[in-house]
């Protein structure tokens, strides 16, 4: 449903879902352009760093009155993961809007959704002729997708992150459908074991002792077990949310 009528601000979010920024070759040359436009329109310094060829971090600036208080930083990233086309309704780059004002994109919440919502505020508080004492930063980072490894993590450990006097950083978070903004303070961290099982092999023929089979079983059925407690923990409990429990899965 596209519409002369429709609010300019869902019109950029479209416009900016429709970027093929789709891991394993995201198009970064045409984010760069898309928010460097942003950036012109409210009124925001803008620059690129990139410390790995081809996958640009983008920081836009508004400065505040008393820059040097700590700063605050809005951070999200530019890549989405990668799509099988066959199983969409719509094409997922297509940013396609339904009649009850539904859109359908690879990204649209994670996490599209986020960087528009940043730049949005931040036309509007402009508009408004408001500044903050504190500088905000708007932090758009690469490859979030496949780990960060040559985007957010080297990034942390530049001069060029720690001259962003960064006081208190904002980053993903779930879309909400409501008025509401939902804000996080704790984050689980992920830590992946691989689990190698050597044993005695033998003949089929006859009960072989020691099997990385038998150990194998073991070591599974242990994750397997503490995996439904977490889950029981969390249904048993109306207080606790996932972030409030550990969660397992096996994945090879």
């Amino acid at each position: 449903m596209d519409s002369a009528a429709e609010n300019a601000s869902t019109t950029r979010f479209r416009d900016y879902l429709r970027i093929r920024s789709v891991q394993p070759q995201p198009d970064y040359d045409e984010i760069v352009r898309f928010l460097f436009k942003m950036a012109d329109e409210i009124g925001l310094e803008k620059k690129t760093l990139e410390f790995s060829p081809g996958r640009p971090i983008v920081i836009l600036t508004w400065r505040g009155r008393q820059p040097e208080l700590k700063s605050i930083i809005l951070n999200s990233h530019t890549d989405v993961v990668p799509v099988f086309e066959e199983f969409w309704t719509y094409p997922p780059f297509a940013a396609h809007k339904d009649k009850n004002g539904n859109i359908y994109a690879r990204g649209t919440q994670d996490m599209k959704s986020v960087t528009i919502q940043y730049l949005e505020a931040i036309r509007q508080l402009k508009s408004e002729g408001r500044q903050f004492l504190r500088t905000i930063h708007l932090t758009m980072v690469p490859d979030e997708e496949i780990g960060g490894h040559i985007g957010m993590e080297i990034f942390v450990d530049q001069p060029e992150f720690r001259a962003l006097n960064p006081g208190i950083t904002l980053d993903e978070g779930l879309a909400n459908p409501t008025d509401d903004f939902s804000v996080f303070y704790g984050e689980k961290c992920v830590w992946w074991i691989t689990v190698y099982c050597r044993g005695d092999p033998g003949h089929g023929s006859r009960f072989i002792e020691n099997t990385a089979a038998a150990k194998l079983n073991s070591v599974i059925s242990s994750f397997l077990g503490f995996r439904e407690k977490e889950k029981k923990r969390l249904e048993d409990n109306p207080g606790l949310t996932l972030g409030d429990v550990t969660t397992i899965n096996l994945t090879r």
